[in-house]
């Protein structure tokens, strides 16, 4: 009966951590790095390196969003739409997130050190940009940016752990991914306006509008997609499966944005969570099916 208690209470402990740092939300840069670690090996690649690059990526992603659930908390408290989230609620204890969030910061610059030496040396820009995201939206709007950067350290961190040396692709595959995951943020950050102006806090939909905002996210979703026709053509591992995937989440970005309207809301989580999820699916299949053939 005990043992029925325990096991319970360590089930509920990480369906709440897993809610916690949304865990299903690591699709959205997972994609993008397991995509520039088999460009970046020409598709063969010693597991021990896909062992690591996973654990760095892992304890980045992990640690930054439960270390963001911190930062955020009182903001959260007073926001009705985050109020229930396990903080705010008293669920989990801060100090017990700071420890879980330090952990697995300490994983991300291990792995990173097992890498190479680059990795290691990088390591604390990666570790200042996890941590500093939560704070931008209290000064500046550019938030989102600074939010599809940290993202992109996934694929630029991935080439750089194969190759230990950086890359044009690379790079263009890491602009692809901040704009991607800044305009859905915008989109995101949409439902937020009254509370954000009320309070103080800092978007693009606060500085220049709904309107304008949803304008701004469009424009980075077509400049993602020309960063991701331009890695096809710049790699020789990519042919038409990739562009056919290309194909398909053009399809999926015109109709997330034809969800969403300055004046309708009701599916923003749809349009900026769901739909890329899909994305990031696609984007995952068809890059890695091309890549291994």
């Amino acid at each position: 009966m005990a043992l029925n208690k325990w096991l319970q209470k360590l089930f509920k402990k990480i369906k709440d951590y897993g809610t916690l740092v949304m865990f299903s939300h690591t699709i959205f840069s997972l994609s993008f790095a397991l995509i520039s670690m088999l460009l970046a090996s020409g598709g063969h690649l010693p597991g021990i390196t896909i062992f690591w690059i996973f654990v760095a990526f892992m304890g980045a992603r992990t640690g930054a969003n439960a270390l963001n659930r911190v930062i955020d908390a009182e903001i959260d408290k007073r926001n009705p739409r985050t109020s229930s989230r396990q903080l705010p609620q008293g669920l989990i204890k801060k100090k017990e997130v700071i420890l879980f969030a330090s952990i697995c910061f300490v994983m991300m610059v291990f792995a990173a050190a097992m890498l190479n030496p680059l990795c290691l040396l990088l390591s604390p820009i990666a570790l200042f940009l996890l941590i500093i995201y939560s704070y931008t939206k209290r000064f500046t709007y550019l938030c989102h940016i600074i939010l599809g950067i940290t993202s992109a350290a996934a694929p630029v961190g991935a080439w750089l752990a194969v190759t230990g040396r950086f890359s044009f692709i690379a790079l263009v595959m890491g602009i692809a991914n901040t704009l991607w995951v800044a305009g859905f943020d915008v989109i995101y950050g949409s439902q937020d306006f009254d509370f954000d102006s009320q309070n103080n806090l800092h978007s693009i939909p606060t500085k220049f509008g709904i309107k304008n905002g949803l304008r701004i996210a469009a424009a980075f979703h077509a400049i993602a997609l020309l960063c991701l026709l331009m890695v096809g053509l710049l790699s020789a591992e990519l042919d038409v499966i990739y562009y056919v995937g290309l194909i398909i989440i053009t399809v999926l970005f015109i109709i997330e944005h034809k969800l969403i309207s300055p004046d309708n809301l009701t599916h923003v989580k749809i349009a900026s969570y769901s739909i890329n999820q899909m994305i990031s699916i696609v984007f995952l299949i068809m890059g890695v099916v091309d890549a291994l053939l």
